[in-house]
């Protein structure tokens, strides 16, 4: 299988994380975001939303960070994706909870406190990461609430739902995410970092 991806990127990271943690082989492309190497022609073919990952696993082709995540977990029996229903819903529950609503702020704050400064020599626009910071703290208590009594997001077991949800946190300094309050998110992201997948596949900057 092979991966299009930008290992920098959380979505890319979170995906190599778990291949790593199952021992999925994957072949990297590495896409240069920096570049604009996802608007070209050529990777317009593969995604036409010109994003990164994708997954290529012979004649099938798959976007979205997430679903790569799932697509490679059911390929062997494994406890980040099991099969009881109720704990893949949950598990999804947290992924899709991820993209709509973690994403506001965490990203915002990447962009505007990271990427922009490293792309393009730019400070982050005030007014956006006042919006981000609203945003964060309407979020990170509804996880740190629920991460008060437990060492994961789901069954109290690592799940895809962990590599997901902490996936913008290798980037907290640099992105100067407000964790200070939140405890509980702080110490669950530790045991993610101490994960030999997890700091396996660090992106090298």
């Amino acid at each position: 299988m092979k991966l299009y991806g930008f290992p920098p990127s959380p979505n890319t990271r979170k995906v190599q994380a778990v291949a790593a943690h199952l021992d999925i082989p994957l072949e990297l492309e590495f896409v240069n975001l920096a570049k604009g190497e996802a608007r070209t022609a050529e990777f317009l073919l593969i995604n036409p939303g010109g994003r990164t990952p994708v997954l290529v696993d012979g004649d099938f082709t798959l976007w979205e960070s997430n679903a790569i995540m799932q697509y490679l977990a059911s390929k062997k029996k494994n406890a980040l994706w099991p099969d009881d229903a109720r704990a893949r819903a949950d598990i999804a529950r947290w992924q899709f909870w991820q993209v709509a609503h973690w994403h506001q702020g965490c990203g915002t704050f990447l962009w505007e406190n990271m990427v922009k400064k490293m792309l393009f020599g730019m400070d982050g626009d005030p007014v956006a990461l006042k919006q981000a910071e609203e945003t964060f703290h309407r979020d990170a208590p509804v996880l740190d609430g629920h991460l008060a009594n437990r060492h994961y997001l789901v069954n109290d077991t690592l799940t895809l739902a962990d590599f997901s949800v902490g996936s913008y946190l290798h980037y907290a300094v640099p992105a100067r995410l407000p964790l200070e309050r939140y405890r509980n998110i702080r110490a669950w992201y530790a045991r993610i970092e101490s994960l030999p997948a997890w700091r396996d596949t660090a992106p090298k900057m």
